[in-house]
């Protein structure tokens, strides 16, 4: 990175000269052919070929846009009097394509199932964006020749939806669910500052600017092929977990959204100056209520989803996971993992004796005692009645399973005072060890059922560990 930044400056000050030329396409070789073998090379955990079609577009996009610049250069060395206009574009046009039909594959992957959220933002942001660069770019050209589409207006109207297009992939990373490390944060950088630097170029024909930018959109590029590079690059093509919650920013860029055509039109109307102004003022509180009432609603919809999320996934008694919580959680359970299910002895007694509140009370304080005695990312849960489950990530040796046993047993026989009686329960826990290999949520329960049974049968108030432990050996351990 450090090495495109300095490049990227070598290029801003030589650009213009011979000895700029063999930098920037001297450099840039190197940028496209880093990108292929990036491109190209088997990385753990991608999967098959159709994986690297991110990548393998990204590549073509940057060749595509070096082919351009030499036919360019071609032209302006050597060909001073033909017009490159059409040879050049052509793989210039091919490169924005390109680069931006990865960037939406990535953000396509990230957010499977779940794009239409993304989607629907992206295109009413691309939208202004486009009526704002229309307005800037090509407007005032359209001006100049008479309301004529002329060949060269409609080639800096490709090049502005190439931009479009860019904005709108980027703009899809942005707002897909996933991970947000360092490769997202860096092709999030680097499209964008391709963005900005392209679109500056073309808005602002100045020869200081255009030295400027040619540094920029070369590192922007070079950043590219750099988070390609990365080992832990597949991050961009990882799905991410669901979210129903409206980011900020979100609201932010829509609010944008919202304003840029009245504000496109203000700006052009007519009447004084005063009366534009408060057309505008107007016209801004207009959107600022219309927004605020769309951000409650969402903000209300959102509390009611994540209260029936709740009610979903947690035991309403206890407020600890319920059922469908731990059977989610052991289907990602992995070889190590260790799984603890606990019957209550002499909890009917309880009932039958001092009635159903004191049942609940009393399940309610055994739940607390079970999330007090567990490790942090232990995950404790109410199966139903009176049974508990507790998953426990491992590797863990047969010790500290033993050990963890012999504590749930002591919290849960100690007495619990309700409406000054003592309520007294013991527990009988079956333990089950994920052995590796193909194993289900439900043999994993069923496993460690069997084993509080044999628990029980033994004589109650006690805890069996059956079938291979992490040390490979087959074996039922008592106590």
């Amino acid at each position: 990175m450090v090495a495109a930044a300095l490049a990227g400056v070598v290029i801003t000050m030589t650009i213009g000269t011979l000895t700029g030329e063999i930098v920037y396409f001297g450099c840039y070789a190197v940028v496209c052919i880093a990108a292929w073998w990036a491109a190209l090379r088997p990385v753990a955990g991608s999967g098959a070929r159709a994986d690297r079609r991110p990548w393998l577009l990204i590549a073509l996009g940057q060749t595509l846009l070096l082919l351009g610049d030499a036919v360019m250069t071609v032209f302006f060395y050597f060909l001073p009097e033909a017009s490159p206009v059409g040879w050049m574009d052509v793989p210039w046009l091919g490169g924005y394509a390109a680069i931006g039909a990865g960037l939406m594959i990535m953000a396509r992957r990230r957010a499977r199932g779940q794009l239409r959220e993304p989607l629907l933002d992206m295109l009413t942001l691309t939208t202004a964006a486009t009526l704002g660069l229309w307005r800037v770019m090509i407007d005032p050209e359209l001006t100049a020749s008479g309301g004529q589409y002329t060949a060269e207006i409609l080639l800096d109207a490709s090049y502005m939806v190439g931009d479009v297009l860019i904005m709108a992939a980027v703009l899809l990373l942005v707002l897909s669910p996933g991970v947000r490390g360092v490769p997202t944060r860096l092709m999030i950088v680097a499209g964008f500052g391709r963005l900005v630097a392209d679109i500056g170029r073309v808005m602002w024909q100045y020869e200081a600017i255009v030295m400027f930018v040619s540094g920029v959109i070369f590192f922007a590029n070079a950043l590219m092929v750099i988070t390609m590079m990365r080992s832990d690059r597949e991050e961009l093509v990882r799905p991410g977990r669901r979210t129903r919650t409206l980011h900020p920013a979100r609201i932010v860029f829509l609010g944008l959204a919202l304003l840029t055509a009245p504000a496109i039109a203000v700006a052009e109307g007519s009447g004084s100056g005063g009366e534009r102004l408060a057309l505008l003022i107007a016209t801004v509180a207009a959107s600022g209520f219309v927004l605020t009432r769309f951000t409650v609603a969402v903000r209300q919809q959102e509390r009611a989803e994540q209260l029936l999320t709740y009610q979903a996934s947690y035991d309403p008694l206890t407020g600890l996971a319920n059922r469908r919580t731990i059977l989610s959680r052991l289907e990602e359970s992995v070889a190590g993992d260790v799984l603890l299910y606990l019957d209550l002895d002499g909890f009917k007694a309880v009932n039958d004796t001092h009635g159903h509140e004191a049942g609940d009370a009393l399940l309610v304080e055994i739940g607390n005692r079970l999330s007090g005695a567990v490790r942090d990312g232990d995950l404790v849960a109410r199966l139903g009645g009176d049974e508990f489950a507790l998953l426990c990530p491992g590797p863990a040796d047969v010790s500290e399973i033993t050990a963890l046993a012999e504590r749930l047993l002591a919290v849960v026989t100690e007495p619990v005072g309700y409406h000054g009686h003592e309520l007294r329960v013991g527990t009988s826990i079956g333990i089950a060890v994920h052995a590796g290999g193909v194993t289900s949520p439900g043999d994993l329960i069923r496993a460690a059922d069997v084993a509080m049974y044999q628990a029980k049968r033994g004589g109650r108030g006690r805890w069996v560990l059956a079938g291979p432990t992490p040390g490979g050996a087959s074996l039922a351990l008592a106590g």
